[in-house]
C-alpha cells in the first residue's frame, strides 16, 4: 500500500470511531456493495452519438448554413 493510501485509511479510520456501531455496519454493507459493482466505462461510451438524427450530414450542414442570419451594421465614427 502505497504511502498517500495509508494516510487516506488512517485518517478515516479516526473519523470511523466516532460512529455508532449499526452506522459502522451500514458502512460496511456500503462498502461491500460498491466492491461487488462491475467498474466499466458505460457512461463514457454512451455519450458517443447522443445525437440522434435521421438526416445526412450535408442535410444538417445545409440546415445549419441556411439558418445563419447576419445583419449589416454601418458603424459611423
Amino acid at each position: 500500500m502505497a504511502f498517500t493510501d495509508r494516510h487516506i485509511v488512517e485518517t478515516y479510520s479516526s473519523l470511523f470511531e466516532t460512529l455508532s456501531s449499526s452506522t459502522k455496519i451500514d458502512l460496511i454493507e456500503s462498502l461491500t456493495k460498491s466492491l461487488k459493482k462491475e467498474k466499466t466505462n458505460d457512461h463514457f461510451f454512451k455519450s458517443f452519438g447522443a445525437f440522434a438524427s435521421t438526416k445526412s450530414p450535408k442535410e444538417i450542414y445545409k440546415d445549419i448554413k441556411n439558418g445563419r442570419k447576419f445583419r449589416k451594421k454601418d458603424w459611423k465614427f
